[in-house]
């Protein structure tokens, strides 16, 4: 009776996770989407602020890529959305990857660690990829250094700087398919 209790309390929480994921990309449900970065073997930061904050999507872009992952395990009822990052090459499955593209709330998302865009040089490239793709919306991370700027074309553009080094993240808040807010968050946030 137990395990048949356990095995329904499991798909009944798969399901409503299904759900909010499809109206999400759909741009039914608004998004508050938490952005970390460069965590580097450091979590508490991360779990006060979703703790704080409460997002109903979250997304790690990478140097820890493991570090997502105990983020996911510890909220599992949130969207984690995750790149591999530079430092990831034996911290991330096979399959992890480098790049994400995804309508979040109905707003083109392009998710990148920034590294294989050479980010530390400049963010042109990053910005020239993702509007070729019809972002409306890039994150990045790789610098550690905090950045949000809305280009002259309305594309927004976020590094949440380093959640592990620097204590800083990203919030981005999503409704009827634009962006409503986009910040950068630190500790005195909390």
């Amino acid at each position: 009776a137990f395990f048949v209790h356990l095995v329904a309390s499991c798909i009944k929480i798969c399901y409503t996770v299904l759900q909010i994921l499809y109206a999400m990309k759909e741009g039914f449900v608004p998004v508050k989407l938490l952005v970390f970065s460069d965590s580097h073997s450091s979590c508490g930061l991360m779990k006060r602020f979703v703790e704080k904050i409460k997002p109903n999507a979250i997304a790690h872009l990478g140097d820890y890529y493991d570090d997502g992952q105990v983020i996911g395990e510890s909220y599992f009822h949130i969207p984690l959305y995750q790149v591999a990052g530079n430092c990831d090459a034996y911290r991330a499955p096979m399959e992890a990857r480098g790049m994400l593209f995804l309508p979040l709330g109905g707003v083109m998302t392009f998710m990148v660690h920034g590294h294989t865009h050479h980010v530390k040089s400049g963010i042109g490239r990053l910005v020239a990829d993702g509007r070729e793709k019809g972002a409306k919306l890039i994150l990045y991370g790789h610098t550690h250094i905090a950045y949000c700027q809305q280009e002259e074309d309305g594309i927004w553009v976020m590094n949440p700087g380093p959640a592990g080094y620097g204590g800083s993240c990203g919030l981005v808040e999503i409704e009827n398919g634009e962006i409503k807010s986009c910040r950068i968050l630190t500790e005195a946030d909390l």
